[in-house]
């Protein structure tokens, strides 16, 4: 529904184009004596030169039935502007409406059709007083006369009352043309190229060059880079302020396509969108299968309204990030934690075996009163994500010692070892502060007071202990979603970059799925318990062994 009413926006958008035909050269006398030229080589017009010596230029064009005359007759006015303007694009000028007469019955018996350069802008009376903003500030309007006067008669047909040939001022070259209104239209095509590049958060200038690479030159786009920066804009004039109506709405058709389909949201007392949530039935399902271990990452920033994405994510079969459900969220607060925990498990059915967060104080207190033992369901294990942790090292403990010493080289040693005991990791940990004269440092005392929370060597005995060591998934999860959305966002295109991101995601399963159906993996060994495994895993975990 979002797609189709956003590429509906831009309909309006320019002048209809036809193809860009022949030009040949010829030379009119429909102007007072002067000697008659071709301007420049490529040229579709030729001029002569009044006794005033004012230029005056004429059309040239090769297809003579192109060409007004007087006493012409058309169908409708709609054919006789039709006509003009395809005469406008074969010549180099752009054709616009103008002055009508309407009879007592309103309908219109006198039309005016002119070359868009047809009368005056408002004369600056210098009140601006910004100069070079007013210098700089161009009109494409002259005064030019040329014309067709179309009159309406007794038989229902328009005929042209008069025909003005000549323009004062030059017309469009050959390769200019392509920059005339008349020549440029973002159709249908052009609009959904934009509008899938958009999708997959590649920007305007990158789809015009794209654009120019399809269709074999700028020249044969039947746009330009502006038109492109336009459509953008218009898009997100339509949404304008229902953006989180329309995602709501949105939302609504989905529950009724699939009932599966689960969703919550919250507005202030203005109406504003202060949080969602969702979850689709691919999500829902996976967590039965893949929900025993969680990570909630709420460091992303998404949209122009500062609402935080944060993704509920698990690892599937394939040992690849898969998306349960999310959410979007106005204040990374205990009330707005709880919000979405809530519908999560509400979503769910259950709680997961563990839940893996970032460093929060809000997520220390909303994560046990959500995912408790309440209404029979078996508590969550908190856990803080080793990844966010260690991109704060060099926050914390500056660039030099993290990436100019073998600090974090020696201190990996013993935060990811997942073959070392408790007693092992304490005694490294003391070896590399001393050995770095870090003893007085109080992010790192504060860190290792919270250790039982992220070191692997506290709970390497507990089950799915594979699945907690996040570093590499949220990593992963981090930069996946990244290339899909980018500050400034509105929610509808959030919400379509969204769903580009999840197709990526389950296509990739899908085809992982296709692989390890479809393959038999060599065996090196002659037991029959190495057939087995290979039979019964997926390729991922099989080669793990």
């Amino acid at each position: 529904m979002i797609t189709a009413d956003l590429l509906k926006t831009s309909d309006n958008q320019g002048s209809s184009c036809g193809d860009s035909s022949r030009i040949s050269s010829g030379v009119s006398t429909d102007v007072s004596s002067g000697a008659c030229s071709a301007e420049n080589e490529g040229s579709v017009t030729s001029y002569s030169m009044s006794p005033g010596g004012q230029r005056y230029f004429i059309p040239t064009c090769g297809d003579l039935n192109c060409i007004p005359a007087k006493d012409m007759v058309f169908e409708s006015l709609h054919k006789a502007y039709k006509f003009y303007k395809n005469y406008g694009q074969q010549s180099g000028f752009t054709v616009r409406r103008s002055t009508e007469k309407k009879n007592g019955e309103n309908n219109i018996i006198l039309k005016h059709f002119v070359c868009s350069r047809e009368g005056f802008n408002n004369v600056n009376d210098g009140s601006c007083s910004n100069v070079v903003k007013r210098r700089r500030t161009v009109s494409q309007r002259c005064g030019c006369k040329a014309k067709i006067v179309v009159k309406y008669t007794s038989l229902d047909r328009f005929f042209v009352l008069s025909f003005v040939e000549t323009h004062n001022h030059p017309l469009a070259t050959e390769t200019g043309r392509q920059f005339l209104r008349a020549n440029r239209e973002m159709s249908l095509g052009l609009r959904t190229l934009v509008f899938g590049a958009a999708k997959v958060n590649i920007g305007n200038n990158k789809s015009f060059s794209f654009a120019k690479e399809l269709m074999g030159g700028y020249s044969n786009v039947g746009a330009t880079l502006r038109d492109f920066r336009n459509l953008d804009r218009d898009l997100k004039c339509y949404v304008g302020e229902r953006d989180g109506q329309m995602m709501i709405e949105k939302f609504k058709v989905m529950q009724e396509t699939s009932a599966s389909f689960y969703y919550a949201y919250d507005v202030d007392p203005a109406g504003h969108l202060m949080k969602l949530f969702w979850a689709d039935a691919i999500g829902r399902r996976n967590f039965e299968i893949y929900g025993d271990v969680v990570s909630f990452d709420a460091t992303f920033d998404t949209n122009k309204y500062n609402l935080i994405f944060a993704p509920f994510t698990g690892v599937d079969k394939h040992e690849k990030c898969v998306t349960f459900a999310s959410c979007l969220l106005s204040h990374e607060s205990v009330t707005d934690y709880s919000w979405a925990f809530g519908h999560f498990v509400k979503a769910m059915g259950r709680n997961p075996v563990l839940i893996i967060t970032d460093q929060c104080a809000a997520m220390k207190v909303a994560v046990p009163a959500i995912f408790s033992s309440i209404n029979g369901l078996v508590a969550s294990k908190h856990r803080l994500c080793m990844w966010h942790i260690l991109q704060k090292f060099p926050v914390k403990l500056g660039n030099r010692l993290c990436k100019e010493t073998d600090f974090m080289e020696k201190m990996k040693i013993y935060i990811w070892s997942s073959n070392i005991d408790i007693d092992e990791f304490e005694r490294g940990w003391e070896a590399v502060i001393k050995e770095f004269k870090l003893e007085g440092n109080k992010w790192l005392a504060d860190m290792y007071e919270i250790r039982s929370s992220w070191i692997p060597a506290f709970f390497r005995d507990e089950p799915m202990f594979g699945l907690m060591r996040t570093t590499s998934r949220s990593e992963s999860e981090n930069s996946f979603f990244a290339q899909f959305h980018k500050q400034g966002d509105t929610l509808c295109e959030f919400w379509l970059r969204y769903q580009s991101a999840m197709d990526k995601q389950r296509n990739e399963t899908a085809r992982l799925d296709h692989e390890t159906n479809s393959s038999i993996p060599t065996c090196i060994s002659t037991w029959f318990i190495e057939d087995d495994a290979a039979d019964l895993f997926t390729r991922a975990i099989f080669y793990k062994f």
